[in-house]
């Protein structure tokens, strides 16, 4: 599956990566256990008020601590994260927007 994924960072800081992934149920699995090991690996933390941290939270806290200067500097770990996210949502169209604080496919 080709997934097209963009990354907001603000009005003009935005990253654009096309990715094809063979998604299936073990690979959703891993990329979802992969964006939690990230998630606490660069100690994100959660966005409500309740302290409950959904997939789709993880997502945008992994994508703001990496942050657009890094992955605008290093392509292998844009094209990762790229990844991850792909085969976790299984979507062909997803926009990651750090502004809107909202992941939308």
């Amino acid at each position: 599956m080709r997934s097209d994924l963009s990354f907001i960072f603000s009005a003009r800081d935005t990253i654009g990566i096309t990715v094809t992934v063979e998604t299936t149920s073990d690979s959703a699995h891993t990329a979802r256990k992969w964006l939690d090991d990230e998630w606490t690996y660069l100690g994100c933390e959660p966005l409500r008020p309740s302290g409950k941290v959904l997939l789709l939270d993880k997502i945008l806290g992994v994508v703001d601590a990496y942050g657009y200067n890094a992955l605008t500097a290093d392509a292998e770990k844009a094209k990762a994260l790229a990844q991850h996210i792909a085969h976790a949502l299984g979507r062909p169209h997803i926009t990651v927007d750090l502004p809107g604080l909202r992941v939308g496919y």
